[in-house]
C-alpha cells in the first residue's frame, strides 16, 4: 500500500524548546528540511532573531510556508524587522519576553493572515490602552493574549486608533 504524506498543517511542529541557543545560528539541525508549517523555539535564551531567515530554509522544506511561530519566554526585547517578512504567519507568540515599547507592534502591521498574537508577559503589557493599541494596529486578529477578539473590542479599537491616529498611547499623568 503507497503511503502518502501527510498535509503540512497536519505534521508536528519542529520542537526547540528550552535548548541553549545565543543565537539561531547556534542550532545545528541534523534532520532533512521538514514539511512542517510550525516551529517553536519557547525557553531557549534567544536575544536576536539574527539568522532567522536561513534557519528557516535550512529547517524547512517550504519556509514561504510558516503558519505558526513560537518565540516566547526568551529574551528578546524588540520586535525584529524580520518578523514582518513572514507574510503567511497566522500565528505568532512572544509572550514572556522583554518587549517594552507599544509601538514595536507597528512592525507586525504587514502580516495580513495573522489571526493568533500573543505578547502577555511583556512590559508593553502594562501600557495603558494596550489591547485597544494592538487590535487597532492589527484589526484582522481573532485572538490577542490567549483571548478571543470580540467584534464590540474590535469595532472599539477601530474608533479609538482613528482618534489616536494610532500613535503610541500616552500615559496618564
Amino acid at each position: 500500500m503507497p503511503s502518502h504524506p501527510l498535509p503540512p498543517e497536519l505534521v508536528p511542529p519542529l520542537d526547540f524548546s528550552f535548548q541553549p541557543l545565543q543565537s539561531l545560528q547556534d542550532l545545528c539541525p541534523d534532520a532533512a528540511p521538514s514539511p512542517t508549517v510550525a516551529v517553536r523555539f519557547p525557553y531557549t535564551g534567544l536575544r536576536s532573531l539574527a539568522g532567522l531567515h536561513p534557519t528557516l530554509q535550512r529547517l524547512l522544506l517550504h519556509p514561504a510556508r510558516l503558519r505558526w511561530l513560537d518565540l516566547a519566554c526568551n529574551r528578546l526585547s524588540c520586535i525584529e524587522p524580520v518578523l514582518s517578512t513572514l507574510l503567511g504567519l497566522q500565528s505568532l507568540n512572544l509572550h514572556g519576553n522583554n518587549i517594552r515599547d507599544l509601538s514595536e507592534v507597528q512592525k507586525l502591521r504587514p502580516l495580513s493572515e495573522l489571526r493568533r498574537l500573543t505578547l502577555n508577559g511583556n512590559p508593553m503589557e502594562e501600557e495603558p490602552g494596550y489591547r485597544r493599541y494592538v487590535l487597532a494596529a492589527l484589526p484582522q486578529l481573532n485572538s490577542l493574549d490567549f483571548s478571543a477578539v470580540t467584534e464590540q473590542e474590535r469595532r472599539d479599537a477601530a474608533v479609538w486608533g482613528r482618534a489616536q491616529g494610532r500613535n503610541r498611547p500616552h500615559r496618564e499623568q
